[in-house]
């Protein structure tokens, strides 16, 4: 632990603005003498007293409740003061001044926590591991319902769970080889006798089940990123309405009318699609234009799905057709080729036309085919609800067990080739337990941390 981790902090705790109640959290090793001197009196643990908030002449900034949670059984794992009192941020302010008022006298270094710093304390003491930690700031910034669930369940130990079993397999294996380097008569035989290429196998399809699940976690966190694209008057905007349920974006017959990006998360079985209406793609010689179309290439170059729109009323005339195919090959020549390009031909309602190969018609003004078009943009999302319940995951995540995968399919080939390699053996196997522990934490930097928990709220 860090010199920092020794000092008592405070935060305020709530949300900034106004509200019903707010709160004010301390935590620190020893907070009994504190208590009693910022409020006149001791608290029974576990048990919110009623009383006033009192400046240092005695009178009350605000009435409201105390709790006392002393250690170890806390959040933090530290002793922990809560006040909870209007939610007011004059009150609150104040409240925060004379915590620090009477810590210059009894509680000498108490100071305000960084970001995420009392979540980093229970982490640090043992009452979560990395992943629950991280699953807290998911918890509050989720988008979804399902992502919220997903959380939740990742908060509970569900991912640490999984994450446990595989270690313990592979630890299970570590012993075996190592077992084998201690005594060298046994060598391969021992290894056969314990079915150490049949435990590695099974290690590694467990491992593609937990990577599969968290693939899908990832997703419930992050969503993804759609671009709609095409020609002027095609019905970006209004195709971006429809799939929002509300008129968000300009709609007129003018051509040019989406000058800017415009963005709506919507959600789609849990999983949320961030859907960018951009400007039509054409040559213009108006500035403002040419900038907006600009701005819709850096949306599309960055995108994880484009919805490129036709004009089925427009679909037989050649100057629009010659202009789809150039943004055709503009689009094939900007995205990487693992970026799906999903044909749809907008405007159904006014043209008799039969089901196109490889792309989705449908009306924005009707909303005929959009069901079509959810489910596609759910199999582009490589969306698969996973049968043994859903748990939230991060990208690092994702690279860890990733990592793990590769190291474990270089022990299959160092335990395939014998005994001549089982040092090599040894060494992959460590490497994946290694990646393991990066994620709940057991294995990790001061930097890795300081990344994470920075990015949490204050006061959490």
């Amino acid at each position: 632990m860090l010199p920092r981790h020794n000092d008592p902090i405070l935060a305020i705790a709530t949300a900034p603005g106004r509200g019903s109640v707010g709160i004010v959290r301390v935590s620190g090793k020893n907070l009994v003498a504190f208590i009693a001197a910022l409020l006149g009196r001791d608290l029974k643990p576990r048990e919110a007293t009623y009383l006033p908030f009192n400046d240092a002449e005695g009178q009350p900034i605000d009435q409201g409740l105390a709790l006392f949670f002393p250690n170890p059984h806390s959040f933090t794992g530290e002793d922990v003061l809560e006040l909870q009192a209007h939610g007011g941020p004059v009150v609150l302010q104040l409240l925060l001044a004379r915590c620090l008022e009477v810590a210059a006298q009894v509680l000498p270094g108490l100071r305000l926590a960084e970001p995420g710093e009392f979540s980093e304390r229970a982490f640090l003491n043992n009452k979560l591991d990395l992943a629950q930690a991280e699953a807290i700031a998911d918890l509050i910034d989720a988008s979804t319902e399902a992502a919220a669930r997903s959380a939740t369940q990742s908060l509970s130990g569900a991912f640490s769970k999984e994450v446990a079993t595989l270690r313990d397999a592979l630890i299970h294996l570590r012993m075996l080889v190592e077992a084998t380097l201690d005594f060298p008569e046994e060598e391969i035989d021992f290894l056969q006798k314990a079915d150490a290429l049949g435990q590695l196998q099974r290690l590694q399809a467990a491992l593609q089940q937990v990577l599969q699940r968290a693939s899908q976690g990832a997703l419930l966190r992050e969503g993804i990123q759609v671009v709609i694209a095409g020609q002027p008057n095609a019905g970006k905007s209004s195709l971006l309405n429809a799939l929002a349920g509300a008129e968000l974006a300009i709609v007129t017959p003018i051509a040019g009318t989406t000058r800017d990006k415009v963005q709506e998360t919507i959600q789609i079985e849990g999983v949320p699609i961030h859907i960018v209406d951009t400007a039509g793609l054409r040559a213009s010689d108006d500035t403002v234009e040419k900038m907006g179309i600009e701005r819709a290439w850096q949306a599309i170059e960055g995108a994880d799905a484009v919805l490129f729109l036709h004009d089925l009323t427009r679909s037989s005339a050649i100057e629009y057709i010659a202009a789809d195919a150039e943004i055709a090959g503009a689009l094939a020549q900007k995205l990487a080729k693992n970026i799906p390009v999903i044909d749809i031909w907008n405007k159904a309602d006014a043209v008799t036309t039969g089901e196109l190969q490889d792309g989705v018609v449908l009306s924005a003004k009707t909303g005929q085919g959009l069901e079509a078009l959810r489910r596609r943009l759910l199999d582009a999302a490589g969306w698969q609800p996973p049968a043994g319940g859903m748990f939230i995951a991060r990208q690092r995540h994702l690279h860890a067990l990733q990592q793990v995968d590769l190291h474990l399919v270089e022990a299959w080939t160092h335990l395939s080739a014998g005994a001549g390699t089982l040092d090599l053996l040894a060494e992959e196997l460590r490497l994946g337990q290694n990646a393991l522990n990066t994620i709940t934490g057991e294995f990790s930097s001061d930097d890795l941390l300081g990344v994470i928990f920075s990015k949490f709220c204050i006061g959490k």
